[in-house]
Formats: structure tokens, C-alpha cells, sequence
């Protein structure tokens, strides 16, 4: 009997594991959790004794299958006893069943085999305090109530105070009735997205609910608390979708005033989730005044491949009304795409795009996006490129992509597609096949590149219309590049090398003077042509180590300077074949010179002959410090100065003014590599006329120095923090790579982008998880970032002794405790004496919800922003929002 008995027990819990847990939870209680209002379970376990009376009734035994499919494990701290009179098995303290994937513990665990019931629940200490409160597994699936009674046969269960998480809900209820494997019923119910489902923050609460796992939770009327106090806010049902994945659905806009545009819908839309690898955002705004924003998003992924996002967007924007002065109308667009390949995706091809093109005015204009660091740039660009390697011999690369640069101060466009570009690895016909090349023969190499180019020079109203493309260039350039290097005396490095350029072009332009215009005419010339050159250049370098020792008793032991001295020789002919000659005036006695290639985009050839000499001068200085931190007394490396470079060159067959500029340039890091410091200057050997200009007379010939300071640089980059490295990681960081993608900044300098469409973006995302838990008391710790950016610039080139720029930046962040966090950016221009671009930033960590207020207090973007709502993105419509928008000037 005993042996049967144990068959059928195995084969309950086998039935029970497949068939009741099924829709357990995903993610288990805090082992901390608080405990909850102490209710008498109609499971009252306080010894070995058990008492169980409720409505589940009994029903017809079913034939139990004999055998096991896997390795049964069952175990218990106190005792394992069978009752053959009330037909129990129970399992006492620390109980614990496990079959294939399912796993259950309790304090005790009771099978009736008679009635086909299980009982399964919590025990008390020597205390008298409730522990050991059942804990069931099966998969990723997981529940902690109370208590549990569940018939075998009819398969469905009373669960007391039970505790689950559906999505991002937790649920608590006091009461839940299994029906079957797809509907629960519960009631006294609170569900919320806080975390701490003992202690919310925040909850709805309701007397009756439906749940339907992966599918729908339906409740009965449901009031709104926050902090243990009811609200006003309530609904007569409430409907939430659930599922294990993306949902496709709609997105509620949020509504309010502009005090331009008037009432206003924005960020409406719809959300279509395709699947795990790709989904879509379609949204818009609608002001009453007319204006409109349309834009589309879209994310894709493929693990191990690759990944990117594409974000479109057009704005309609109006300001004022017909027919009054201050009426504007204006249509802005903007394309962000950014794509990625995983590097193991394809070892000999690659496809990577980073887009951001559209009008010059978008992120000055535009009504839903706040990019400060983006509208102060001066710049769009774009690439798109594909690259494949040939494992041939010679290797072969070729590249096809597509580039755009667009100035949004002048809005010219430059854009540049398809190009194509080909090389040959490089080909030794002298060297041995085994062994290492040796001289100046065995070191000859050359190479094959060549370069196919349309390029085109547009506006921004212009562009992608005809008169774009009529005035698209085309070239193609052929390089054969020769060179060898070789040792001199041991310590000189020698370089040398030839180079023969061909280029083909499909337009020149002619110039002639037109009697009728009274001007001189460009006329495009459409049809092939081809011009030839070539160059010599030499390379003679060493590198020079020297060596200071003070002596391993002083604080700076020895300091070490490594200079590197080069001089180049560079012989370009003077290719005056390609040039011709024009009138400038209607007599014909006054000619110029000039080359038919001249507007080519990959140059033209030059009419004079040069034989330039140019001189560099590279060093560094290293200090070896003793480190009185060491353990084992070994000195520490100090970079003093990581470069102190000058360099000038020397033409030859120049009329004049054959010396050049010096250049000076020289940078270091202090303070433990936190303050980065760069300087530059030129200083000229000749002399300036009355009007500015250089002439052939030596400043000392002109009664003054041997050298003309005439520009003169210095930028400071300072950044420090609390921790190190600062907060976050900013290459991980979404938020800021989009900032950046939109042609913004990778700081904060020029304040946090804003993105209304998402208010939930947090500042608090970019600190590390750990650091936002508090241990105990705050203590003094206090998270915070600092970054300042100085630039002073001063120019003299024409004696005009100006400083042009001179301004100071300066951006930071601190966590005033857990939950607070203001942050500030802002600067002083020194040279027009006024405060540059300012951004006061506060934020409240509300656990579940989330607060902040953006301020910039002057300027031409003065406005502030104010937001409240719950974090998580299933509730994320539940919140309030408050802004006053800039009053843009657009002429």
C-alpha cells in the first residue's frame, strides 16, 4: 500500500506542476518584503495539524498513470509523514518537490490522495511570525501567496493573499479563484507598476477582477491612491492589455496651449509592433492655428547582425494671421537614421549608415524637439557607405557610399553620391618571397587607388529639385603611388616617393568675355576630359632620446625628452599645358590665365613649378616622479608636456614671401588627467604695409622682432565628478547618442536635448544603477559632475591686435539625496560681456513616478517645462504636463 501510495502522490504533483502554475509569475518577491495585514487564512498551519474547510468540493478520483517520466526529488528539514487513515502525505519545514521544470516550497506541504487535494502554505517560528510562505517555479514563471488549495481534478484553486506580477502590474489580492487554465477571478484587489507591491507608493484599488495571463486584466470600479490616501480619480471599469511582448495600440496625445500656435494635440498617434526585431511609431500634433507635425520612428534589430533606427519627421508651422505683418509660414523636415553591423556579422563586408539632413532651420523651428547643442552647430552631415574586401592576392577594398554636409548659417549643401573608391594592396615586385625586405630597392612598393565621385553644390531651397541636379560634377581620379624607405648612417630614417595622378572629368567650364553682357561668361562645358600630373617627395627623420637624472633621492627623480627633427623635400612641376587665356574687358587688351579643370572636384592642375623644403620639430616631456604610495617603492611616469610641436616651410622657386608661417602648438593633461590643456600660435617673419598686408620685407628689416605674433589660441577642458568615470557611460547611453546623431553635443554644455515626445526620459538614467540605491542613511555622499570648457583666441594677422573669442562654459549635475537631482549648463562671453546659453535643470525620482522642470531664463529660447507622471510606459498616459514655449523670431 505504501509503495501505491507513493506512485500516486509523485504523479499528483507531476499534474500539479502542468496544469495549476501554469501562469505563474515572471519575477519573484523581495525577500525583504514587509508584511501584510495578518488575515486569518482558511489554511491555518500552526502545527502539524491542519484544518481546511472551504467551497472547493470533491469530485470523482481519475484513474492515476503509472511510471514517471524524469527523476522525482522531494525533501523536507523536519519530517516527511504519511497518514494512511486521513490519507495525507506531508512534507514539514523547508519543504521542497521538484519535477522536470517545475519546483515547489513551502513551510508544509499537504497531499490528500483521497479527495485529490493539495494544500501547500506558511509555518510559524518560535516567535509566533509567519515564514516560509510558498514559493513556486516552473520556468520563468514564479508565485508567493499565502496559502494554496488545489484540486487535482477539477483543476481549480482558492489562493489566499496572493502576489504576481502580469507585465509591468504587480498584483496583490486577497482572494483569487483559479476557474481554469486561462481565468482567474479575484478580489480585494490593489495593482500597481511600483515596484514594492507590500508598500506602493501608489496603487489602484479595486473589489473585483478578471485576469486573463498574457492577455487582459478587467476590473469593476477603481479609485486611484497615492500614499495610503484615496483620490478623486476613479473609473466605473478599467480595461488593461497584457502581453508578454510589444503590443501594437494607440498613443493618447497630450493637450494643452502655445502662445503662438494656440490649443494644441500633440504626440498622438499609433504604435505598431511587428515583432521583437522591428516596430514603428506613428505620431503627430495639430495646433488650431494650422500647424501641423507629422513623424515616424522606427527601431530594428537582429541580434549578432545588426541594429538601427530611422526617425522622419515633417513640420507645417504658421505664426500669425493672412494678411498682418508679423504672418510666417514655414515647412521643415528632418531624417535621422543611424544603422550598425556587428563586427562578427561579416569579416570581409560592412554597411553602416549615420544620417541627419533637413532643413537648416529644423532644430531652431522645430515644436517638439529641444536640442540646443544641435541648433548652435553649424553643420549637418551624413554617411552612408558599404565597404567589401576582396581576399584576393593583391587584396582588393572597395568602398560605394554617399556623404551630405549642409552649413545651416549659409545653407549650402554638399552632397556627394554614389562614390566609389578601389585600392590595391600594396605590390613589392623587388622583395624576396621569404624573409624581411632590406634597402632601398627591396622596399619599392606601389599601390593602384582610384576614385569615382557625382558631386553636388546646391542650396537648401533647391535641393532635390532639377536645378540641382543640372549642376551635378563628375570625375573619376587614378593614382599610382611608388615609395620606398630605407636606413642612412644607421639613425636617419629615409622616406621617398613618387605619385602619378590621373583625373577624368565629365564637365569644365570656359571662360570668355561677352561684349553684349559687358561681363566675363562661366559657361559649363559638358563632355570628357582628362588631365596628368605627378610629384617627388622626400623624408629624412630621426628621433633624439635624452635623459635628466637628479637622483633617486629627489622628488622628480629624472625627466626625459625625446625630440624628433624631420625635413621634407616636395618637387611638383608646373603643368601650364591645361591653361588658357581670357579677356576681362570688351578691348581685349587685358588677359588672365586660367584652367578649364578649376571648378573639378578633385582640384586642378597647377600653373607653377614648386621646390619646397619644410621643417617640423616634434618633442615630449616625461618626469619620473618617486611615488611615496608604492608599495614596493617603484617611481611613477609623469607626462609633463604631451607635445611641443613647431613647423614652417620654405618654397624655393617663389618670387616672395618664400618662408611660411611658424606654426607652435603644444597640449598637456594635469590634475590626475582631469584638466586638458591646448595652446597654439603662428608667428610670421615678415612684415605687414599700412594696409594690412604681408609684403617681402623681414619684421627685423622693418624695426621690429625677429618674429609677428599674429594668432595666438588657448582652450581648457576640465571635468571631475564624484565617482570615476562620470556618470554613466555615454557610448551606451541612447540618449545620448541621439543627441549626438541629431548634431548635438556628446556633454551637457549646451544643456540636455529635449524630447517632448518622451518626457520619461530620465537624469537619473545616466548614473549607475548602485549608486541611486541608498544603504541606510544618505550619508555625505553626493553624486555630482562638473565639466568647464574655457577658449580664448586672439588674432593679429593684419596688426588689428583683437582678442575674437573669449568665453567660458561650464555644465554640471548633483544628486542632492536618492530622489533629488538639479543640474545647470551655462557660460560668460567675456568679449560681448553677456551670459551665453542658459539651462536650469530639477528633477524628483518618485519611485513609480517621476517630476522634472526645465528652465532656460534668457535669450532667444526662453521658455521652462514642467512635467509629472508614472515612469512606466504601460501607464505612461496618467500624467500632467505644463510648458511655455519660446516666442521665435524666424526673419
Amino acid at each position: 500500500m505504501q509503495t501505491k501510495v507513493i506512485y500516486i502522490v509523485l504523479h499528483t504533483f507531476c499534474i500539479l506542476g502542468c496544469g495549476f502554475f501554469m501562469h505563474a509569475q515572471e519575477i519573484p518577491s523581495k525577500k525583504d518584503s514587509i508584511s501584510i495585514e495578518n488575515k486569518q487564512d482558511s489554511l491555518f498551519i500552526e502545527s502539524n495539524n491542519i484544518t481546511a474547510n472551504d467551497s472547493i468540493k470533491n469530485h470523482s478520483k481519475s484513474k492515476p498513470k503509472q511510471g514517471l517520466e524524469a527523476i522525482v526529488y522531494r525533501d523536507a528539514k523536519d519530517y516527511e509523514k504519511l497518514d494512511q487513515k486521513n490519507k495525507t502525505l506531508t512534507l514539514y519545514n523547508e519543504a521542497v518537490f521538484k519535477y522536470q521544470d517545475f519546483e515547489l516550497k513551502a513551510g508544509i506541504i499537504v497531499y490528500n490522495y483521497e479527495k485529490e487535494e493539495l494544500y501547500a502554505g506558511r509555518i510559524k517560528d518560535s516567535l509566533g511570525n509567519y515564514t516560509q510562505l510558498p514559493e513556486f517555479k516552473q520556468g520563468a514563471q514564479q508565485a508567493q501567496p499565502d496559502s494554496i488549495r488545489f484540486n487535482m481534478n477539477s483543476q481549480k484553486a482558492f489562493v489566499w493573499n496572493t502576489r504576481s506580477k502580469y507585465d509591468e502590474f504587480n498584483i496583490m489580492a486577497e482572494k483569487t479563484k483559479k476557474e481554469n487554465d486561462s481565468t482567474y477571478f479575484q478580489e480585494n484587489v490593489i495593482f500597481t507598476t511600483a515596484e514594492d507591491i507590500e508598500n506602493p507608493e501608489y496603487y489602484f484599488k479595486t473589489r473585483k477582477l478578471k485576469l486573463v495571463p498574457n492577455k487582459k486584466i478587467v476590473t469593476g470600479v477603481t479609485n486611484m491612491v497615492i500614499a495610503d490616501v484615496p483620490t478623486p480619480i476613479g473609473l466605473p471599469f478599467a480595461f488593461f492589455p497584457l502581453s508578454s511582448g510589444a503590443v501594437s495600440g494607440f498613443i493618447i496625445p497630450s493637450f494643452g496651449e502655445n502662445n503662438a500656435r494656440g490649443y494644441f494635440l500633440q504626440n498622438g498617434g499609433y504604435y505598431f509592433a511587428f515583432s521583437d526585431k522591428l516596430d514603428v511609431t506613428l505620431s503627430g500634433d495639430y495646433y488650431t492655428n494650422g500647424s501641423y507635425r507629422l513623424q515616424g520612428q522606427s527601431s530594428y534589430a537582429n541580434r549578432y547582425k545588426y541594429s538601427g533606427y530611422v526617425n522622419l519627421s515633417y513640420e507645417n508651422l504658421i505664426e500669425g494671421e493672412i494678411g498682418f505683418p508679423d504672418y510666417f509660414r514655414a515647412q521643415n523636415y528632418n531624417i535621422q537614421w543611424s544603422h550598425s553591423q556587428d563586427a562578427k556579422a561579416n569579416p570581409t563586408s560592412r554597411f553602416s549608415a549615420s544620417v541627419n539632413l533637413g532643413s537648416s532651420n529644423y532644430f531652431r523651428q522645430s515644436m517638439n524637439t529641444q536640442n540646443m547643442g544641435a541648433a548652435l552647430n553649424n553643420t549637418m552631415s551624413s554617411s552612408v557607405s558599404y565597404s567589401k574586401t576582396f581576399q584576393s592576392v593583391p587584396q582588393v577594398n572597395m568602398t560605394v557610399s554617399a556623404n551630405h554636409n549642409q552649413n545651416i548659417n549659409t545653407q549650402r549643401i554638399t552632397m556627394s553620391l554614389p562614390n566609389f573608391n578601389a585600392s590595391v594592396d600594396r605590390i613589392y615586385p623587388f622583395a624576396p618571397k621569404n624573409g624581411s625586405k632590406k634597402g632601398i630597392f627591396q622596399n619599392i612598393n606601389l599601390q593602384y587607388n582610384v576614385s569615382a565621385r557625382n558631386q553636388i553644390n546646391t542650396t537648401d531651397s533647391l535641393f532635390f529639385k532639377k536645378q540641382m541636379f543640372d549642376e551635378m560634377n563628375t570625375g573619376v581620379q587614378h593614382s599610382i603611388p611608388i615609395s620606398t624607405n630605407f636606413k642612412l648612417f644607421r639613425y636617419f630614417s629615409v622616406s621617398m616617393s613618387a605619385n602619378y595622378n590621373e583625373v577624368w572629368y565629365l564637365n569644365t567650364i570656359k571662360k570668355y568675355y561677352d561684349s553684349q553682357e559687358n561681363r566675363v561668361i562661366d559657361e559649363r562645358v559638358n563632355g570628357f576630359d582628362a588631365f596628368r600630373t605627378y610629384n617627388f617627395s622626400a623624408n629624412l627623420g630621426t628621433t633624439l632620446y635624452g635623459t635628466f637624472n637628479f637622483g633617486d633621492d629627489k622628488k622628480i627623480q629624472a625627466i626625459r625628452h625625446v625630440v624628433r627633427p624631420s625635413v621634407s623635400y616636395t618637387y611638383t612641376p608646373s603643368f601650364e599645358q591645361y591653361y588658357d587665356s581670357y579677356a576681362i574687358d570688351a578691348n581685349g587688351t587685358t588677359m588672365e590665365e586660367y584652367t578649364r579643370f578649376q571648378s573639378g572636384i578633385f582640384g586642378s592642375p597647377g600653373q607653377q613649378m614648386s621646390n619646397m623644403m619644410s621643417f617640423s620639430l616634434g618633442n615630449n616631456f616625461e618626469a619620473k616622479v618617486r611615488d611615496d604610495d608604492s608599495p614596493d617603492g617603484e617611481p611613477k611616469k609623469v607626462m609633463l608636456l604631451n607635445n611641443l610641436n613647431l613647423g614652417t616651410s620654405y618654397n624655393m622657386t617663389a618670387d616672395s614671401l618664400k618662408l611660411a608661417p611658424v606654426r607652435i602648438s603644444t597640449g598637456t593633461t594635469i590634475l590626475n588627467n582631469k584638466m586638458q590643456i591646448n595652446l597654439g600660435t603662428t608667428i610670421d617673419p615678415y612684415a605687414v604695409n599700412n594696409s594690412g598686408q604681408r609684403i617681402d620685407m623681414l619684421n627685423i628689416d622693418n624695426g621690429g622682432s625677429l618674429f609677428r605674433l599674429t594668432s595666438a589660441n588657448v582652450t581648457v577642458n576640465y571635468s571631475l565628478s564624484s565617482t570615476d568615470p562620470l556618470f554613466g557611460n555615454p557610448d551606451k547611453d541612447m540618449k545620448t547618442k541621439k543627441n549626438v546623431q541629431s548634431g548635438g553635443r556628446a556633454d551637457d554644455l549646451f544643456g540636455q536635448s529635449v524630447d517632448l515626445a518622451d518626457n520619461r526620459v530620465s537624469m537619473f538614467d545616466q548614473e549607475e544603477t548602485e549608486e541611486r540605491k541608498p544603504d541606510k542613511f544618505y550619508n555625505n555622499s553626493l553624486p555630482w559632475n562638473l565639466t568647464i570648457a574655457y577658449s580664448l583666441t586672439y588674432n593679429n594677422a593684419r596688426r588689428n591686435n583683437e582678442i575674437s573669442n573669449n568665453s567660458l562654459m561650464f555644465s554640471g549635475n548633483i544628486t542632492l539625496s536618492p530622489g533629488w537631482m538639479i543640474g545647470f549648463s551655462s557660460g560668460y562671453d567675456f568679449k560681448n560681456k553677456g551670459v551665453t546659453y542658459t539651462q536650469l535643470r530639477f528633477e524628483r525620482d518618485l519611485k513609480s513616478w517621476r517630476m522634472n522642470f526645465t528652465w532656460i531664463p534668457n535669450g532667444y529660447n526662453k521658455q521652462w517645462n514642467f512635467f509629472i507622471g508614472i515612469s512606466s510606459s504601460i501607464l505612461q498616459d496618467i500624467k500632467y504636463e505644463k510648458r511655455n514655449s519660446p516666442d521665435r523670431i524666424y526673419r
